[in-house]
Order: structure tokens, then sequence, then C-alpha cells
């Protein structure tokens, strides 16, 4: 949702929700973690009112724990939180399941895959960026495919049930990439609501 247009957010929201989509992604940023400042959980709970989709709240801020119940009480289905912002990251995925929401870390992309080797049987998705975090519209980092590769085979060979989940820079010529490369679920913004003809069409162009 961050590459929506926030002055016609319900509008686009509702052309996503009868477009070939399972999730709505929402970025969250604190300026701190990520340069950038995003939405909080008011827009979260607004973003409810309007839509029956899931909502799936990556949280790019520092001391996440802190903001769980809050994202949990707006109306998040599942809460992604980053490997390199939790200092107790288990405790950190404990706390989302026990708020009865999906659990999930995300790496950037110079943090190695290994990092996820011991928590990955605890969530319920890994995120893998595939941009560094914190503006939209950046261009793909094609040496994040190899991570996607790592991961899949290690939720494969011990059948983890676990989505692989890309964000950053998803278009109609890195989607192809990342579903080869395993990842399960990809997140896309600019191509998908800056697509001339429209939030369909630029979901069709990846599916």
């Amino acid at each position: 949702m961050l590459a929506a247009d926030f002055a016609r957010l319900g509008e686009h929201v509702g052309e996503a929700t009868h477009a070939r989509v399972d999730r709505l992604h929402v970025d969250v940023m604190d300026g701190l973690f990520v340069p950038n400042i995003s939405m909080g959980p008011a827009v979260v709970e607004a973003l409810s009112r309007c839509t029956a989709l899931p909502l799936e709240v990556h949280l790019m801020v520092t001391s996440p724990e802190r903001q769980l119940d809050a994202f949990a009480k707006a109306g998040a289905s599942s809460l992604i939180v980053h490997q390199e912002a939790c200092v107790h990251l288990h405790r950190c995925v404990q706390q989302i399941k026990a708020l009865g929401l999906r659990a999930g870390v995300a790496l950037n992309p110079a943090t190695p895959a290994c990092l996820l080797a011991d928590i990955l049987p605890e969530v319920d998705l890994a995120l893998v960026m595939t941009v560094n975090p914190g503006f939209g519209g950046q261009a793909f980092i094609q040496g994040t495919l190899s991570k996607i590769q790592v991961l899949r085979q290690q939720i494969d060979a011990n059948a983890y049930p676990c989505e692989l989940e890309v964000d950053g820079g998803i278009n109609a010529r890195t989607a192809p990439l990342v579903r080869r490369a395993g990842a399960s679920v990809a997140v896309a913004g600019t191509a998908v609501f800056a697509h001339p003809e429209g939030v369909r069409q630029g979901i069709e162009q990846l599916v």
C-alpha cells in the first residue's frame, strides 16, 4: 500500500480487493530503522474497514515488540518483523502468535539467509527484501535471488509450513525470476498502483 495514492486510498483498496490479490501489504516505517516515515495503526484500522482482505503489516521499525499490540488491535492479520531489528527474535515471534496473528520475519538484502535457520520452524512466513527497505520504486537487487533459493531449499527440506515472500522491485520482469527462485508470495507496489492502465492491469501483468 506504500505506493498507493493516499488521496485515493479507499478507491485503490477497492480496486485491489476486486483484483487477483490475496492480501494487502502495509509498510510501517519509523524514520529510525529506515530513513522514511509512513503509516501507523490508525491507517491500518481505516484499511480494515475498507476491505475483507487480510492485512499484512510489515514493521520496518526499531523495537517492534512495542508496536505489536497496537497493530493487532487495529486489525492486522499478520505482523512481519525484521531480524535486524529484534534483539530477542524468538520472543517477538511468540508475542505475535499469542495475539492470534500470523508471524513473519524479514531479512534485509545484505543479511545472510543462515540467520533465519533457527526461527524458520516457528514462523508462518519468511520475507526476503529484494531492495533496501525504506522507499518504494527501487530497482530489484539481483543478488537476492540466491538467498531466495537457499531459503526455499531449507523450507522444503524440513517441510516447514512457511510461506516464502519477496518484497521490492517486483514487476513484470522480476516476478518470474523470484517465482523460479522459489518465492511463493510477491509484494508489488509501484508496478500495481502506478500502472498507467490501472490497478487491475498492474496486477494482471504479474500473474
